[in-house]
């Protein structure tokens, strides 16, 4: 089993905490004072970690809970050169022992050029970075419309129940673009219904399911990379 414990941090990201046979690792920490403080309540010290990409909200934490913790940082071997003291440089196909669970470490150029998410197959998790949110795609400040189309007809290739845990809290925001573009689809009217009540609570509308962004995420809906390249192109400007 791999419990996951979700951390908001900053103005809208995501931290998490996973555990697994005595195996914890944190993924994302773009701000440790939270995460420290989640751990200190779980009774929970990190061995590892997870890195998805260098941008500052995703590792600002990480000298901090290295200074804290003995752990290791898992990220790309693609931004070596852009996150510090990282201790197992991984690329695509990559596999990561972790508790009793395997990570698989999928490549996923676009937002940045060396962008990778955490697939933990058997337990049917993803840590999607900014690649993939809840009705919505990174923005391709590094990467090209076709290399986020291919990330996402692999993600579409995942067993609909896979949940993805994502790195934001944009998914109302998300969601009001897409009915933009898909107004008289059922299952996405459905679902802002959902994430509306949600967000008025304050409460975070993650994780999300494959098989929920196959029905509402026209990122995830589109056919060919020329339809793919208008939604992001419309998403950019809304």
């Amino acid at each position: 089993m791999l419990n996951v414990t979700l951390v908001p941090v900053l103005d809208d990201n995501y931290a998490y905490i996973l555990e697994s046979n005595n195996q914890v690792g944190v993924v994302d920490a773009g701000d440790a004072v939270p995460v420290i403080h989640k751990l200190d309540e779980l009774n929970l010290t990190p061995d590892v970690i997870f890195n998805t990409h260098h941008h500052g909200d995703h590792i600002a934490g990480n000298d901090a809970l290295l200074e804290k913790y003995d752990c290791d940082i898992i990220a790309p071997a693609y931004e070596t050169e852009r996150i510090l003291n990282i201790h197992h440089a991984v690329k695509d196909g990559d596999i990561f022992n972790f508790g009793d669970e395997k990570a698989t470490i999928i490549h996923t150029a676009g937002h940045t050029t060396g962008h990778v998410c955490f697939w933990f197959k058997k337990a049917k998790v993803l840590f999607s970075g900014d690649t993939i949110f809840a009705m919505g795609c990174g923005r391709l400040f590094e990467g090209t419309p076709k290399e986020m189309f291919n990330n996402f007809q692999k993600f579409n290739a995942m067993p609909d129940e896979t949940k993805i845990y994502c790195g934001h809290e944009y998914t109302q925001t998300n969601g009001n673009f897409c009915l933009t573009v898909d107004a008289n689809n059922q299952d996405l009217i459905d679902r802002m219904k959902e994430v509306d009540i949600f967000r008025q609570e304050s409460q975070p509308t993650i994780p999300t399911t494959i098989g929920q962004e196959k029905k509402t995420n026209i990122f995830m809906r589109a056919k060919t990379i020329e339809e793919f390249t208008h939604y992001r192109s419309l998403r950019d400007k809304f």
